[in-house]
């Protein structure tokens, strides 16, 4: 399968996030109920996230996973708890829009990696995922996730 692959600047973007550690295989969960948290949250506070859902992932150790889950926000706000203010850092992408089910996620992350290195760039090791739409809503065949590694 081919994937469209392009270069990014990225600019800054406030978020909320909980940081936390999971098994792979408890991520559907956590999910859930972290972007239910956080939710509520900018309710609280009268406001709405400024884009979708993401994760950041900070290891691919699948058995302990370290995840940032959350939301971008229009502006920094103050975090409260475990909900944390935090930030996508601004620099060049490189991005990847992967149609399909969550578990054959894979593909797009090796042909994005291959078409980092093709260009001479190198990734930080940090990686984001982008969830276009809702999986409760849309069959697994449909889903969209836009990969997103920040590169040195």
């Amino acid at each position: 399968m081919t994937y469209q692959c392009e270069l990014k600047d990225q600019p800054a973007q406030p978020t909320l996030v909980i940081r936390t550690r999971t098994p792979v295989q408890d991520l559907p969960q956590l999910m859930g109920e972290t972007y239910g948290t956080i939710a509520q949250y900018l309710r609280e506070l009268d406001e709405c996230p400024a884009g979708p859902p993401f994760a950041v992932y900070h290891n691919m150790d699948m058995q302990d996973l370290d995840i940032e889950i959350g939301f971008p926000v229009a502006r920094e706000l103050q975090g409260q708890g475990t909900i944390q203010s935090s930030e996508l850092p601004a620099g060049d992408v490189a991005t990847c829009l992967y149609t399909g089910p969550y578990q054959d996620i894979g593909q797009p992350y090796e042909a994005l990696s291959q078409w980092i290195t093709d260009r001479g760039r190198e990734p930080t090791g940090v990686s984001y995922e982008f969830y276009l739409n809702d999986p409760q809503e849309t069959p697994p065949e449909q889903l969209q996730t836009q990969i997103v590694f920040p590169l040195k």
